[in-house]
């Protein structure tokens, strides 16, 4: 499934060019930092969801490239400050930001992307669209909170792991397809619509990394390493509430103390997909694809409709 980058090559390319004007800096180390990330971005997903949805609703304006710039923003500062907590010295096969620059200036540079998207929104009166990232930022925060409460114990029920992800995960995804669709609407209704079709896509989104941890395949981090850090995922969740309970012991004592011995983690892998958990994420996963497509048909058919749904199904075939 390819991207349909061809639907908003224009936009992209203008999007381009203003969020290497936000992140300028005066000061030299920061703008020789600014650079290295602008180098290094990724697909950006997450712009391309703000610019489809704006252009459903309307032609695309200046709100909605300041849109697209501030998640981008937001999103790198998540990023910076999540090597820190992770103590990742990679991102994206490339040295990190930490790996070069050491943690106390990565949690500057974090919050220099913050105080950047704050006064471009600011700075044009796009109070509304500051609201629903702000919004976005509160959740995600929440989010790796309580998972961080939760991952102690090793006990997470289904509803708690889905209240993880979405604020986690789901609600930038979510924040991004809202702002986009109010910054050409100014209707609430619209905004809110798609704020649900990007939480729905946020969260098979996060469904599909969760099951790259029991692949083979090359997906730019290694397998079984949610399970050396403790991570209690779908997956391992649905079989944990599904097995017998010497084998339950077995995998948590596992998990829990010899989460590093690489047999150790593959015996794991191998009772999750005997136990079905692999199969059960994968059906809750296009649950949710398919919860997003239908809200995506609500809106009359279009070239960029099409475009969002093509985002859907590359979200949850991605190989990487």
């Amino acid at each position: 499934m390819q991207l349909p980058i061809h639907l908003i090559q224009d936009e992209l390319n203008i999007f381009e060019t203003r969020f290497k004007e936000a992140v300028k800096s005066h000061t030299p180390l920061l703008d020789r930092i600014m650079r290295f990330i602008v180098k290094r971005k990724g697909k950006q997903l997450r712009p391309m969801f703000v610019l489809l949805s704006a252009k459903l609703c309307g032609p695309v304006n200046e709100p909605a490239y300041r849109a697209a710039s501030l998640v981008e923003l937001l999103h790198t500062a998540t990023l910076v400050h999540d090597d820190v907590v992770d103590d990742s010295m990679e991102r994206r096969g490339f040295f990190s930001t930490y790996a070069l620059w050491k943690a106390k200036a990565n949690v500057l540079i974090g919050d220099y992307l913050l105080a950047k998207g704050l006064l471009l929104s600011l700075d044009h009166n796009d109070y509304r669209i500051l609201h629903i990232l702000s919004d976005a930022v509160r959740k995600m925060s929440e989010g790796e909170l309580l998972q961080i409460e939760k991952a102690r114990s090793l006990n997470l029920k289904e509803e708690i792991y889905f209240e993880i992800i979405k604020n986690k995960t789901a609600s930038l995804l979510a924040s991004a397809c809202s702002a986009g669709a109010w910054s050409t609407s100014n209707d609430e209704k619209i905004a809110e619509k798609l704020r649900f079709f990007g939480e729905k896509t946020g969260m098979a989104f996060q469904i599909k990394d969760d099951l790259f941890d029991y692949t083979s395949d090359n997906v730019g981090k290694p397998t079984g390493n949610d399970i050396k850090e403790k991570k209690l995922t779908l997956p391992l969740i649905y079989t944990l509430n599904n097995i017998d309970k010497t084998t339950r012991r077995q995998i948590i004592y596992i998990v829990k103390n010899q989460n590093q011995d690489k047999e150790k983690v593959k015996w794991v892998i191998g009772k999750v997909e005997e136990a079905g958990g692999i199969a059960y994420a994968t059906e809750k996963m296009n649950g949710f694809k398919a919860e997003a497509i239908a809200i995506l048909h609500e809106f009359p058919e279009s070239p960029i409709r099409k475009g969002l749904e093509d985002l859907v199904l590359y979200v949850t075939d991605r190989k990487y």
